[in-house]
């Protein structure tokens, strides 16, 4: 009895090893892989909701918080077109918009007009943001004084606000005076004329050096960086100091915003866990081959949104804790990598 039931045994448990074993592949075959599209996701729903996820906190704490995203005039509308129809929630969620590259600096093309057909497209949408009352900051890159003076005159005529960007860094202040500099207290983002977008601060050696070039500086809103040295908590600016940005030099009040990346995450900020890179986390996804060291990420996921917001540790929460007017929010256009896949 014992001479024949060990080997039956034994075959029966092997044949149940083989069939696990090849039920884990299956299973494993079909899991997403980092690059491949998920499925039942309305992207674009999805960066709506996040964005008006951020308003809603950021407002809670503090009544006329403001909120700016970059690019993706798209989510404006239901179709992405400038004759669609409203997404209100969304719109009610902003004060303004961001749109780089309007007329200058297409495709890192620093300089040089943007192809008429990409900007006739962002310029109905960027109309159609100022008609539903949203202000609209344009960031071109160009350098030579013709073409910033052009740039300038270009958005002035759309009733936009302007910052022609001389480094595609931004990581300096023009030489010239800012564009129709003056010194009215702007209280909220439509009352500003002019804007600085700062937000690389590797030119200065301390904070403090930073710190004295903007308020030298008489830019009616001040968009930068949250952090002075990106992956260092211990170089959050302070509410005194970030006060004391919300002068401008001839004593009329500015804003002053930071800027947050919401739709990629970034390996040189505070958050970033080293063992990442080998073990990603679900919501992490492919490094971006234009941007070392940013990722796509699934940013409908709620492990992705609590480190942005919602919770006294995210990251939101220090931009409200330092005294920020407002967030800056970047790579909103994030859903078009997830559609294209």
């Amino acid at each position: 009895m014992k001479f024949c039931f060990k080997p039956t045994f034994y075959i029966m448990r092997t044949r149940l090893i083989t069939i696990l074993f090849l039920l884990s592949l299956v299973a494993g075959c079909s899991k997403e892989s980092p690059d491949e599209k998920p499925k039942g996701i309305d992207f674009r729903h999805e960066m709506r909701v996040f964005v008006e996820e951020i308003s809603s906190f950021g407002r809670s704490q503090r009544p006329g918080f403001i909120v700016i995203p970059q690019n993706g005039q798209e989510l404006l509308t239901s179709t992405g077109e400038a004759d669609g129809l409203p997404e209100t929630d969304y719109i009610n969620a902003l004060d303004g918009v961001g749109r780089e590259e309007l007329f200058y600096g297409y495709d890192n093309n620093d300089d040089m007009p943007t192809p008429s057909d990409d900007s006739n497209y962002w310029l109905g949408l960027c109309t159609y943001a100022n008609y539903r009352g949203l202000k609209v900051l344009v960031t071109d890159y160009c350098f030579t004084p013709s073409r910033m003076q052009d740039s300038y005159l270009k958005n002035e005529q759309q009733n936009f606000i302007s910052f022609a960007a001389t480094h595609r860094e931004l990581d300096n202040i023009p030489s010239q005076l800012p564009y129709n500099v003056n010194n009215a207290d702007i209280n909220t983002l439509s009352d500003a004329r002019n804007f600085l977008y700062l937000i690389n601060t590797q030119a200065y050696s301390t904070k403090q050096q930073f710190i004295d070039a903007l308020m030298s500086c008489s830019y009616d809103v001040i968009l930068m960086d949250a952090f002075f040295q990106e992956n260092d908590l211990s170089q959050t600016y302070t509410m005194a100091e970030i006060s004391g940005l919300k002068t401008k030099p001839g004593g009329g009040k500015r804003l002053v915003i930071a800027y947050l990346s919401i739709g990629e995450a970034e390996d040189y900020r505070y958050y970033w866990k080293n063992e990442w890179k080998s073990t990603k986390p679900a919501w992490l996804g492919r490094e971006n081959p234009q941007w070392q060291g940013n990722y796509e990420v699934r940013y409908w996921m709620p492990e992705w949104k609590q480190l942005i917001t919602g919770n006294d540790s995210s990251y939101l929460q220090k931009i409200l804790d330092a005294g920020f007017d407002g967030v800056y929010l970047d790579i909103i256009d994030g859903f078009e990598y997830w559609e294209n896949l």
